[in-house]
């Protein structure tokens, strides 16, 4: 039995299940996981996921536990298509690693900014804190690049 393409959402299998008008369900394995098929009334319904595509747990525990929270406990299992070998090789997703290494990345560089505009604000408006005027401040910078460059002319030769 393959999965269909008509879908139902959590909250109408919720409710069918509170009016007491499913009447079963198949557990159905597929390369990436497992998924499920509603029997209600005259109709069969996969189990959406939000977007509306087909919902597929990855785990069968976390199936039979979504299940049993709903008030499904008896279902038919066809574990006739899952493949775990396919299971296995969909759960590496380098490129989601180098995404959330980066994302974790930029958010420690935010961290560490902003704590340094907050320091820096802080030192401005402390009044102990000395202030060295602009002309100071470049006359000095002139000095050490004087310096510097006959250090390195003198290395040089």
């Amino acid at each position: 039995m393959a999965i269909t393409a008509d879908t139902i959402d959590h909250t109408t299998l919720a409710h069918l299940v509170e009016a007491g008008a499913v009447h079963g369900a198949d557990v159905i394995g597929q390369a990436g996981g497992w998924g499920v098929v509603i029997k209600y009334g005259m109709t069969e319904r996969a189990l959406a996921a939000r977007r509306g595509a087909v919902r597929n747990f990855k785990k069968f525990e976390t199936l039979v536990s979504y299940l049993k929270a709903l008030g499904i406990a008896e279902y038919r299992v066809n574990a006739a298509n899952f493949d775990p070998v396919a299971l296995k090789a969909r759960s590496t997703r380098p490129d989601a690693t180098a995404r959330l290494k980066h994302a974790h990345e930029a958010a420690a560089y935010d961290t560490w900014f902003r704590e340094q505009v907050e320091q820096g604000i802080k030192e401005a408006d402390d009044p102990n804190t000395v202030m060295v005027p602009h002309a100071v401040v470049k006359k000095d910078m002139a000095k050490q690049r004087k310096e510097l460059l006959a250090r390195i002319a003198a290395g040089a030769n």
